[in-house]
Order: C-alpha cells, then structure tokens, then sequence
C-alpha cells in the first residue's frame, strides 16, 4: 500500500487569490483522498478551507515569528516538522521562493504556479495589444499540482452545501423568504470600481422587486457609511458590512442566490461556494485570467471596448489611463439589472 502523500499549498494572499485556490484543492482532495494538504496561508483566511476534507491549516504570522528572512527560516523549520512531502508554491513571490527553495535542496519535490505575466502584459499593453484570453489562475494552480503528480479534472466543480444560518446570523438577515442578492460594490483600487450614482439606480431598481432581497457587502467605516447611502431607505436592502464576523458572512454568501461583485475578492468567495456571480469590469477584464471560477463568460459585463479600445489597461486596475475614467459608464445600470432578473 502506497504511503499517504502529504502536500504543503503556499498562497499566502491576496483574498481573492486565496479564494481561487479552494476550488482547486477541493478537486485535488476528491480526486486523491489518500492526499493530505496544509495549506499554508494568513490565519484570516482559514475559514475558507473549514470543512474541506484532508485539509489542515498552517497560520503564517508575517508580523512576529515569521518575519524577514530570519522568519522564512522558521517557517521552514515549523513546516518540516510537519513531515511534508512535496511544495506547491501558489503564490511564487520572494518570500514563497525562499520557503520552497528550502525544501527542494533538503531533496523534497518542489513545483510553483507560472503566473504567465509575459501573456498578461501582451494583454494590458496599448501598443501591439494582444486582446485574447490568457489561461485562467484556477487552471495554473492545477498545472502545478499536475507537475508534482496529480493532474486535475476542474470540468466538473463540487462546491459545499448551503450553510445552515444560525440564530445569531437570521436576527440581522431575516428568514429566506424570497431570493437573496449579495452586492459587493467596492474594490482595491478606484478603476474598477463601477459608478456609485450608477450603482444607486441598479440598487434602486432591485429594491422594486417585492420577491428580491439585496444585501451590502463591504468593510471599514469609510465603505459602511458609503454603503449605508446606497441603501437609501428601502426596507428590502440590508447592510451586513460591519455586522458579522468573516466567518458568518461566508455562511451568508453561501445562502445567496446570486452575487453582483466586481473583479474582487468578494466575486471569488462566492464562486468558490458555488454560487452565482456577475462580475462588472472596468479597467481590469475576465481574458486576464481572473473570471470568477466556473462562471460564463456572459455573467461577466465589461465596459465598452469600441469606445475604449485600450481597455485592459492593466491586470489588478491599479493603473490610471488618461480619459479612461468614465469607461465603465458604459455598463447601463438596466443592462445589469436585467442579466440579474433573468439569471434568477
């Protein structure tokens, strides 16, 4: 009988790439049961991986113990006593490298995701633009794992059961008594994030439906305050930003019967729970190889390229292209309200 492999996953952040490799692991613990993975990540990402079979958590502490080099040192020495088998480096940044550099010269079988940056750069760039879709991260993340012996499927996602809401969590959202809306209308930086005066009318519009329930997805005052506007009286619009620890609003999303994000982490955590996502893309677009898991291509609803040609203009939207600002006023808050309406 062959030996338990045991698989230690690197991915230390950012949310929404975190969120991406769950699906992944999940297909690599229901194709290889005898596999044991530790996933190896910010202890705030736990709850993620809570539930998934064969799957242990290693919290990184970047503050204390396993900060600097002297930290990485530690982190290898904490993980080796865990008698880890083989390295999937999800993250491949410089702190991840030293980690599995490490462990491939004590003779253990070390593999790290190729994160294409030259296609992705092809893709962003405005002269000689290659506008064609770039393979997606969750696909990446299976080629590395099939570079240390365990090709994936993803074709056919399992994704978890709907959590059972506890009381604490239905005396903020109320029973399910009609569809639930999840909106999470911010992102990390400015250019994808849609139009607030847009996003009011599409809230506007959802809050007509009497069958609907939307809630709002955010965090930090500055978000809650802005969030607390957006729901502008309606009695059918609740903010949970603020209100539920991580863990219960994973729960929450999991109850959703759709989710409106835009290209952030929030569009991830619901894909990852198996749950619809419309995605609304600015600078940013799906061909970079961050479409939410296991969504079609028409619940992603980009700005208009005929106007804005250059679009994308980069990977993670952090890059400011003069007269670009309005690209994603191209959007209509009506398109958006009716891919809803006909995708519940």
């Amino acid at each position: 009988m062959s030996k338990k492999q045991h698989i230690a996953v690197i991915r230390l952040s950012a949310m929404g790439d975190v969120a991406m490799t769950v699906p992944v692991l999940r297909a690599l613990v229901l194709q290889y049961p005898d596999v044991e993975v530790t996933v190896v990540s910010r202890p705030f990402f736990k709850p993620f991986f809570d539930g998934i079979p064969n799957v242990n958590f290693f919290p990184v502490d970047l503050n204390k113990r396993h900060k600097g080099f002297p930290g990485l040192l530690r982190l290898y020495s904490d993980l080796r006593k865990l008698n880890v088998d083989k390295i999937a480096d999800l993250h491949n940044v410089l702190r991840s490298k030293v980690v599995r550099n490490l462990f491939a010269m004590s003779g253990k079988k070390v593999a790290a995701t190729d994160k294409g940056r030259s296609d992705k750069k092809a893709l962003t760039r405005s002269v000689n633009k290659i506008f064609a879709p770039v393979k997606p991260m969750t696909e990446r993340h299976a080629e590395t794992f099939a570079q240390l012996g365990f090709p994936l499927n993803l074709s056919q996602p399992k994704y978890p059961k709907k959590a059972i809401l506890s009381n604490e969590i239905i005396s903020i959202t109320g029973n399910k008594d009609e569809k639930w809306i999840g909106i999470a209308p911010f992102a990390q930086y400015e250019g994808k994030v849609y139009p607030i005066d847009l996003m009011q009318k599409v809230i506007d519009g959802l809050a007509s439906e009497a069958n609907l329930k939307t809630f709002l997805f955010g965090g930090g005052e500055k978000e809650i305050q802005r969030l607390n506007q957006l729901k502008n009286n309606h009695s059918n619009v609740s903010v949970l930003a603020g209100k539920l620890k991580f863990k219960q609003e994973l729960e929450v999303i999991s109850n959703l019967d759709l989710m409106l994000s835009m290209d952030s982490g929030n569009a991830h955590i619901a894909a990852m729970l198996g749950v619809k996502v419309i995605t609304l893309w600015g600078a940013t677009h799906p061909y970079a190889g961050f479409q939410p898991f296991g969504q079609p291509d028409d619940f992603c609803l980009t700005a208009n390229r005929e106007q804005y040609p250059l679009l994308p203009t980069s990977v993670y939207g952090n890059k400011k292209v003069e007269g670009y600002e309005d690209a994603m006023r191209t959007i209509l808050p009506n398109t958006v309200i009716d891919k809803i309406k006909k995708e519940l």
